[in-house]
């Protein structure tokens, strides 16, 4: 067991796999609450969640710290004037004027940090101008809370938004479950649970599923995902030139680790929520069994999914106007969610990829035809695989030789540091991915008995002995 761990250094994030969030942060945050709960004291219950997942944040450097509450701050001021109706007939200013003004905010904050360095890089590269970079570091979990509380300002505008309390607020932006990386959580699924009563009270049910689906996602990100990120960081970064067997080992290593890596994440965030009575929405579920493109976007990030659905495809026209400006419309809110998740051309491409792949299958959805659904898979995943080459590799060069190597142009062989049973874990692992049950289809058939005992206690105690370092969750990159 790594007790050392415990002395993570302070400007590490404290992440959900690390000694010291299960050991400490955690059971300490869940007994604090139910102990103030317990007294009545609902009000510093609700603030000790706040303070508590101010801390968590602020662990990995104190210094952001400004920056979300700041944006807490202007974000629920704003929020507050554009849900309120004139009380004088008009406005000081236009709602609409206000509303796309905190909007570019918003988004102007985002964009400095994430996408400085890039706009100068590429600025540079065409106009032969030698401006420094920036070398900003990405404020943790920014692109999570601002898209949050850009949807809060949208429905605040349109009048979905009730007179919340400003610490249910905060708790709404800041809850340490869903922080970090999601899920993006929409503020009418997160604000009455703060106000029900038997939100307040100690569920040893909920407590033990919520340490179950935990346990379920540490194993998932501990023991498979990092295993998997062997392979991948040896394919992607380290040769440099593939083989047959050794770049589909790398690309489907990486697609199974990315699996695993978020769906643990979401086990995680849902888990530890749940031992608070909280209930976040569901995330993940199943992406790989998808017949098409579209049920993989339903199935895979799916609140990012639903945000950009509400609040970019639907404003930009959606389904309305057309077929012609249905592709046009898909096609640019998936280039956007590309962008989203990083500040590269490689993501830009991925989110292309799957903008034109996602109107192609439109297009045939439009058309009748059917195809046999082993097919339908087959060809959805491979799309998948072949465009999360884009997604991890650093550079198109990586990408195209890990390509090249799917060709066999390098040899068929294995290449060293990736040993035969990779082959066979990579199939094993996809078959779970492919045909098993997902975390909440065994959640509904958890019972808090002694064969669940004995399945949680080996998943804890399995993930606990491999956790000889700390490794960040990949959509905490993003």
């Amino acid at each position: 067991m790594p007790w050392g761990l415990f002395l993570d250094a302070s400007g590490a994030v404290m992440l959900f796999n690390s000694s010291i969030y299960i050991f400490l942060f955690l059971p300490f945050s869940v007994v604090i609450y139910f102990l103030l709960i317990r007294y009545r004291m609902i009000l510093a219950g609700k603030s000790w969640l706040v303070l508590a997942s101010l801390f968590f944040y602020g662990y990995w450097n104190p210094i952001y710290l400004p920056l979300i509450v700041g944006s807490m701050l202007v974000n629920y001021g704003i929020g507050t004037v554009l849900s309120r109706p004139p009380t004088s007939g008009r406005h000081p200013a236009s709602p609409k004027l206000v509303l796309a003004l905190a909007i570019t905010l918003n988004l102007a904050l985002l964009g400095y940090y994430k996408y400085a360095d890039f706009f100068l890089s590429n600025l540079n590269a065409l106009a032969g101008t030698d401006f420094p970079a920036l070398r900003l570091v990405l404020p943790l979990a920014i692109s999570f809370f601002t898209f949050q509380q850009i949807a809060y300002l949208v429905d605040s505008y349109q009048g979905q938004t009730q007179e919340y309390d400003f610490l249910n607020y905060c708790l709404f932006v800041t809850f340490f479950p869903q922080l970090i990386a999601g899920p993006i959580v929409h503020h009418r699924e997160m604000m009455p649970q703060f106000e029900r009563l038997r939100s307040k009270v100690l569920n040893y049910r909920n407590l033990a599923t919520g340490i179950f689906i935990f346990s379920v996602g540490l194993f998932k990100k501990v023991v498979i995902a990092d295993t998997f990120a062997v392979w991948a960081t040896l394919g992607f970064d380290t040769l440099p030139e593939l083989s047959f067997l050794g770049a589909w080992t790398a690309s489907l290593s990486y697609a199974l680790q990315l699996y695993f890596d978020f769906s643990g994440y979401t086990d995680m965030a849902i888990g530890s929520a749940l031992m608070l009575n909280l209930n976040l929405p569901l995330n993940f579920s199943s992406p790989y069994k998808a017949l098409n493109l579209q049920d993989f976007w339903r199935c895979w990030h799916m609140t990012l999914s639903r945000w950009l659905r509400d609040y970019l495809y639907i404003p930009l026209g959606g389904n309305k106007k057309g077929p012609g400006r249905v592709y046009v419309n898909l096609f640019m809110t998936f280039l956007l969610g590309g962008l989203w998740h990083g500040a590269g051309w490689t993501f830009v491409l991925w989110g292309a990829m799957h903008g034109g792949g996602t109107a192609l299958h439109k297009w045939w959805q439009g058309r009748g035809i059917g195809m046999p659904k082993w097919l339908a898979w087959l060809l959805t995943f491979s799309f998948v695989n072949f465009s999360w080459v884009f997604f991890r590799a650093k550079s198109f060069d990586d990408a195209m030789k890990v390509f090249s190597g799917m060709t066999g142009t390098h040899g068929f062989s294995l290449p060293d540091g990736m040993p035969d049973a990779s082959v066979g874990l990579v199939i094993a692992m996809l078959a779970v991915a492919a045909l098993g049950k997902n975390s909440m289809e065994l959640k509904e058939r958890f019972r808090p008995n002694l064969y669940w005992l004995i399945f949680v206690l080996t998943a804890l105690a399995v993930s606990l002995f491999s956790m000889e370092r700390v490794s960040e969750f990949l959509y905490f990159q993003f």
